[in-house]
């Protein structure tokens, strides 16, 4: 990683003065003043090597300690320049929003990602799980005024279909219409909470815009988020993407300590668009939602409780 070439001051960044148009710039806060004033972010991500103390962290994209970290983050955003730049772009501007408008702002983005090339080509190399003929379902079941949603999709590991995406919004919708119903649990059969979006089902929608108004209409976060005070989680395994984003909207979230979470949609040259970038982000903030997109990695049960990412650990 050629880190010289990549490094930028705060003289660069305070007038409007960086122009530079490669794909992600990084700051030395070890040898940054700490008298810099307003900055002007950069439309790539602006990464911080240092101390997370350092007065001007708090303005940057994300911040890690090692040069070994910042150069895989920075590795991630130059193969996947367009889905990182966008993300970071979209992260910026969602603490100004409403979470209605954030989940707006995030289909846009999205659709915008679904049309380009390096979405397209990931389309064509991915490798589809022999799962189609196992229809996703979501089986309700009501205990006084308590409502129980299990995603009913072990054998596919929970991953999430049109038609559970469906059956989840219907849920919420439900709950939405019925006040008597004080809280709404979402479980999961099966090894794993969900691995996220059916992979097969990438790509079936071919324009941009007509699966953005489809996201308008039945993303179920759209109704998660009107009853996110009523509605609780319980994860026990993989938690990956889409399964990861629906639940983070929810207002209490328990894992067993196996449990895992991961955001991989960057190599898929998109970012989060099940509501991810709105949920994560109000429960971890943007910087730790940058570094779980751009890495792509893996965070354990107990880096998810010290983060606020989940509530509690259980057995």
């Amino acid at each position: 990683m050629d880190f010289a070439g990549l490094t930028v001051s705060t003289a660069d960044l305070e007038h409007g003065g960086y122009s530079c148009f490669e794909p992600v710039a990084f700051v030395d806060l070890a040898a940054t003043p700490y008298e810099a004033r307003d900055i002007r972010l950069p439309p790539c991500p602006l990464i911080g090597i240092g101390g997370a103390d350092h007065p001007l962290a708090s303005k940057l994209d994300t911040v890690v300690e090692s040069r070994s970290q910042a150069a895989a983050l920075g590795e991630a955003a130059i193969s996947q320049s367009l889905a990182a730049s966008t993300l970071v772009q979209l992260l910026r501007l969602l603490p100004s929003l409403s979470a209605d408008d954030g989940l707006t702002a995030e289909s846009l983005a999205y659709a915008t990602l679904q049309g380009s090339t390096a979405h397209r080509d990931w389309i064509a190399r991915r490798k589809i799980p022999s799962c189609d003929l196992i229809r996703g379902a979501v089986s309700l079941s009501r205990q006084g005024d308590e409502v129980i949603a299990m995603l009913n999709r072990g054998e596919a590991g929970n991953a999430i279909d049109r038609h559970m995406r469906d059956a989840l919004h219907e849920a919420f919708v439900l709950v939405n219409m019925d006040r008597s119903i004080s809280r709404i649990t979402l479980r999961a059969h099966g090894k794993a909470f969900s691995l996220g979006a059916d992979l097969g089902e990438f790509g079936t929608t071919i324009d941009p815009a007509t699966a953005h108004m489809i996201r308008s209409r039945t993303l179920p976060a759209r109704e998660a988020v009107r009853c996110a005070d009523r509605f609780a989680v319980e994860i026990d395994g993989a938690c990956i993407g889409a399964g990861l984003e629906l639940a983070a909207f929810a207002s209490r979230i328990t894992a067993t300590r196996r449990s895992w979470f991961q955001l991989p949609e960057l190599a898929m040259g998109v970012l989060p668009g099940a509501g991810g970038c709105v949920s994560v982000t109000r429960r971890i903030g943007r910087q730790r939602t940058a570094l779980m997109v751009l890495s792509g990695r893996r965070v354990g049960a107990r880096q998810a409780l010290e983060w606020g990412l989940i509530d509690a650990l259980v057995d």
